[in-house]
């Protein structure tokens, strides 16, 4: 469940990194605001030992798409923000957009990308900090062919965590779409003390490169 933390006033690259080190998140509203929640029990999912459902083992094995990093991610974000349709188009606000470009370009947040003939089709995004890595959304461009994309991209994702001894990828909050790759709820005391180890680890950044 989400709970209200506060209204970001000040919106930058340093300001949301404290936040994140805090268990908080930002929100957009639809009058351009963004806010700080907080989930309780928090979602986190399994680096390493994801579930994944056969139907899309067997879409894996068949590589329909060429994974890139942080080759598009101002309009990885833009294309999630889309997909929301009409449950909460604003939630990414343009101010967070703008926000999380700058922590990007200074290495906090990545995008996993899914591309299909040159056209982008699929991908997420999230924010990284020490060990930790925060998703935030994801999307799949079914019109394009990018059927199964954003899941794909997760595996690619825990893939690269995996490799660079990441410890916590968190989801914020367990839904349907998530779920399905397990995960366990956490008491937000619980996820916090997990957060403060994961922080503090120095992961190999060298997975977010080009393989």
């Amino acid at each position: 469940m989400y709970y209200y933390a506060g209204r970001a006033n000040r919106l930058d690259p340093d300001t949301v990194l404290a936040a994140y080190a805090r268990g908080l998140f930002a929100m957009g509203e639809e009058d351009g605001s963004v806010h700080w929640l907080v989930s309780d029990p928090r979602f986190v999912l399994p680096i390493g030992g994801l579930h994944v459902p056969r139907s899309l083992a067997r879409s894996a094995r068949k590589a329909p798409f060429e994974f890139r990093v942080d080759t598009a991610f101002r309009r990885v974000m833009e294309l999630c923000a889309e997909e929301r349709g009409g449950t909460n188009l604003n939630w990414i606000a343009p101010r967070m957009i703008d926000v999380y470009t700058e922590l990007q370009e200074a290495g906090f947040a990545h995008s996993v990308e899914a591309w299909k003939g040159g056209v982008l089709v699929g991908g997420l995004y999230g924010v990284a900090l020490g060990g930790a890595f925060f998703g935030e959304s994801m999307f799949s461009r079914l019109d394009l062919g990018g059927s199964n994309a954003s899941k794909l991209c997760l595996l690619e994702l825990d893939r690269r965590l995996q490799r660079g001894g990441y410890l916590l990828l968190d989801s914020q909050e367990r839904n349907e779409h998530m779920s399905q790759f397990g995960g366990e709820d956490l008491p937000f005391d619980a996820y916090l003390e997990r957060l403060v180890a994961a922080v503090e680890a120095a992961p190999d950044e060298a997975v977010w490169r080009a393989d």
